[in-house]
């Protein structure tokens, strides 16, 4: 129970400042693409992303998504760091879900709304924390 959220292991879409290492890192996000890290919680897969999820700026989530359902069982998607999200965001959670164990954790006010009024918050498991997520 005292297990704290283990330190980013792959890191993805970030710039050198939040690397880590500091080094020798450059920037994989194109220009309007949400920024995405990636790292192991409790045997879950998080994915951590930031910024504006919209359709123009959903790409990079999805591929990492995709290939984050097709490798582990459990995926949990920190949405704690998105600003916005609009049907592209809801469609990619209900396409991960049907490919692994899907769970969003820390919503931002907006997506939770999003989820609420959708109903897909009945669907998916959303928990306040990753580490909450992880163990659920």
């Amino acid at each position: 129970m005292g297990e704290t959220q283990e330190a980013p292991k792959v890191l993805l879409d970030e710039g050198v400042a939040d690397h880590p290492d500091g080094a020798g890192v450059t920037p994989l996000r194109a220009p309007g693409q949400v920024a995405v890290a990636e790292f192991e919680c409790r045997g879950a897969w998080v994915v951590s992303a930031r910024g504006s999820c919209d359709m123009q700026s959903i790409t990079r989530l999805a591929e990492v998504l995709g290939a984050a359902a097709k490798e582990h069982q459990k995926v949990v998607l920190d949405a704690s760091g998105i600003v916005f999200g609009d049907s592209s965001l809801l469609n990619l959670l209900i396409l991960t879900h049907h490919e692994a164990d899907l769970r969003v954790a820390a919503p931002t006010r907006q997506v939770r709304r999003l989820l609420e009024i959708t109903g897909t918050d009945t669907l998916l498991k959303v928990r306040a924390t990753v580490e909450e997520a992880a163990a659920c």
